[in-house]
């Protein structure tokens, strides 16, 4: 039996990891910033407290006895930004933070290392009939998504040298029960019965679940083929904005209300509003081809989207009853 080590253990796709691995057998140490979320929301686990993650964070005791780590932990997009120059925030943590972990698990005789990136590397929308595989060169459009593929070229770099088996994973937008920022904004919506003027939107996206992400990690915890490999993960069904919306509605037990506005009529009010990006994830389409995955691994998302959707509802409305 290996030990595991999840970095982000806490949030919520480190929360369905760690469940799941506890589930199929492995000893799973969960790296904490703090001794305060720990307990209630993973039991079973072995905590071991990092602190801060950066370039400074002291791994050599948490990385005792560990021969795999998952990677989650990461800065990501801040709403509000403070920082001044959120690039180098970024680098701090996702590129400095992320290798100096990857050195002392090196120096410690960690055998694999999992890392979790993002489908933003690739880029930020797909045109239509082409979609994203990880033969693309790499065109990221933020701080946050060069941050994750500077991560990567450094985890590379040392997996050449050293021998440490890296295997890294982009996902797309990942949902489940618990999902927070857009994806939960938009089940209230839903909920309350808004009209959404989406209707005409004419796009596709690719999404993932949870347990299909939870899945695709635990493959490649031990799967001989995934060493030094890069794999996009979906699941393997896009939705045009209007079909999310009507089957996330049908998943809640509401009608969707969708207004065929014409698509230049919300760019062009996104544009006086400042939120271009907003109108872009919503009408600009995101196809993620995960042939390689299913060819090497013979991985294959084992929750269709609608089961997914329905957990994810039903969460919803166990928790909106609750408050």
């Amino acid at each position: 039996m290996k030990n595991v080590l999840v970095t982000g253990a806490s949030g919520f796709i480190g929360q369905a990891l760690c469940a799941r691995l506890l589930a199929d057998g492995w000893r799973v140490c969960a790296a904490l910033r703090d001794s305060g979320r720990g307990p209630g929301l993973l039991p079973g686990c072995e905590q071991r407290l990092v602190g801060e993650i950066g370039p400074g964070t002291d791994w050599l005791s948490p990385l005792k006895e560990v021969d795999i780590v998952v990677h989650l932990a990461a800065r990501v997009h801040v709403m509000r930004e403070k920082e001044s120059d959120p690039l180098a925030e970024f680098r701090r943590v996702n590129v400095e933070g992320t290798l100096n972990l990857a050195r002392h698990a090196v120096a410690a005789g960690v055998q694999r290392f999992v890392y979790l990136s993002s489908i933003k590397v690739n880029g930020e929308e797909t045109r239509t009939g082409c979609s994203f595989s990880e033969e693309d060169h790499p065109a990221p459009q933020d701080a946050y998504a060069v941050s994750k593929w500077e991560a990567e070229q450094g985890l590379r770099e040392l997996a050449d040298k050293t021998g440490l088996e890296v295997v890294i994973i982009r996902p797309p937008l990942v949902y489940g029960p618990g999902v927070k920022a857009n994806f939960l904004a938009m089940m209230q919506w839903l909920s309350r019965g808004i009209p959404l003027p989406l209707g005409a939107i004419r796009n596709r996206r690719s999404l993932v679940a949870l347990d299909n992400l939870v899945d695709m990690v635990v493959t490649c915890l031990d799967h001989p083929s995934a060493v030094n490999q890069i794999f996009l993960v979906a699941d393997g069904e896009d939705l045009s904005t209007p079909e999310l919306l009507r089957r996330t509605g049908e998943a809640l037990g509401k009608p969707s209300r969708l207004l065929p506005m014409p698509v230049w009529m919300l760019e062009a009010g996104a544009r006086l509003l400042g939120k271009r990006a907003v109108v872009q994830r919503l009408c600009g389409s995101l196809h993620v081809d995960i042939a390689k995955a299913r060819m090497i691994l013979a991985w294959n998302p084992p929750q269709s989207v609608d089961q997914a959707l329905r957990l994810t509802a039903h969460h919803f409305l166990e928790k909106s009853e609750g408050e």
